[in-house]
């Protein structure tokens, strides 16, 4: 059996998967912020009773937002207050005594849509995630890329490229992002920089879910935007995909229940990539919040 840690802030939540890769079942508990052995056992305490109720002793996966391991062993994960700074994935091993892995969580999420029945067929997946911020994972013959520094995938953090000032016009505003750069794609990509956009060329604020309300019914500075943001995108996405070429695009996040999206993109990338480049096939993710959970086991899936 394989089991998937998602881990947040909020909540610990474990996912168990049969070798069909089929959910036989899940459980959730607050995450511990103040105590690094609370922490601790609280992960131990769901092994054990997974191990309990299957029989086994499953395989252990953990997604978790931030640097999964540093250069000196250490977690990095700031809104997991009482795991950061420490060696988690030594410490889990020496009392679960089997193998740990841990990944980031955007790449868990790649990892999870990759596995998908029918997705399995597809040698390099890129997953997008615009949500709150803008984010990813790759994954290549069904296991990840992390990376050096385990930031392979962070797209929002790629500034405008020149050619996206065709789009917006050549006195845009570049905003700084919290990383610290000017013009990063996440400030205008996520879903409040959806909302940033079109406050910015309407004067006025609207939610992103208002805003898509609007484009439903027709409104016309609704459509117009709709249209920009979608140019935008491509024109981003464009540059992404020359350097990566996947086969396959999941894009997930809240930006992704919105079908014009996904279904606007494969029209509009063919002018921003080289005319040798084929257009890979574009998809919503399909496993939406227990993605965290199915990408974690499945870091175990490869061996």
């Amino acid at each position: 059996m394989f089991y998937g840690f998602d881990i947040g802030g909020s909540k610990i939540a474990l996912g168990v998967f049969d070798a069909q890769r089929r959910l036989q079942w899940e459980k959730r508990t607050p995450t511990p912020r103040d105590s690094y052995e609370s922490f601790l056992q609280a992960v131990c305490d769901l092994v054990a009773e997974a191990d309990e109720r299957f029989g086994v002793k499953g395989s252990v996966g953990i997604g978790i937002p931030g640097m999964p391991e540093t250069a000196d062993g250490t977690l990095y994960a700031a809104n997991v207050p009482a795991a950061s700074g420490q060696k988690l994935r030594q410490d889990l091993y020496a009392r679960l005594d089997r193998d740990v892995r841990l990944d980031n969580d955007a790449n868990c999420f790649a990892l999870s849509e990759a596995w998908d029945d029918e997705f399995t067929q597809y040698p390099l997946v890129m997953g997008l995630i615009l949500g709150t911020g803008v984010g990813g994972g790759l994954v290549l013959n069904g296991k990840s890329i992390t990376g050096h520094s385990y930031i392979t995938g962070e797209f929002g953090h790629i500034r405008l490229p020149v050619d996206a000032l065709d789009v917006v016009g050549r006195d845009f505003p570049l905003t700084r992002c919290g990383c610290g750069q000017l013009g990063c794609i996440e400030n205008y990509l996520s879903g409040r920089g959806f909302a940033w956009l079109y406050e910015h060329y309407n004067q006025q604020a609207l939610s992103s879910p208002e805003i898509v309300a609007q484009w439903e019914q027709g409104e016309t500075k609704a459509r117009e935007h709709v249209e920009r943001y979608l140019d935008l995108l491509a024109v981003c996405l464009g540059n992404i995909m020359t350097i990566v070429d996947p086969d396959l695009l999941v894009i997930g996040g809240g930006l992704s229940n919105f079908a014009a999206i996904t279904d606007g993109l494969a029209a509009r990338l063919p002018r921003h990539l080289l005319p040798v480049a084929r257009v890979p096939r574009i998809e919503r993710a399909r496993h939406g919040d227990a993605g965290g959970m199915r990408g974690a086991a499945f870091l175990h899936l490869t061996d």
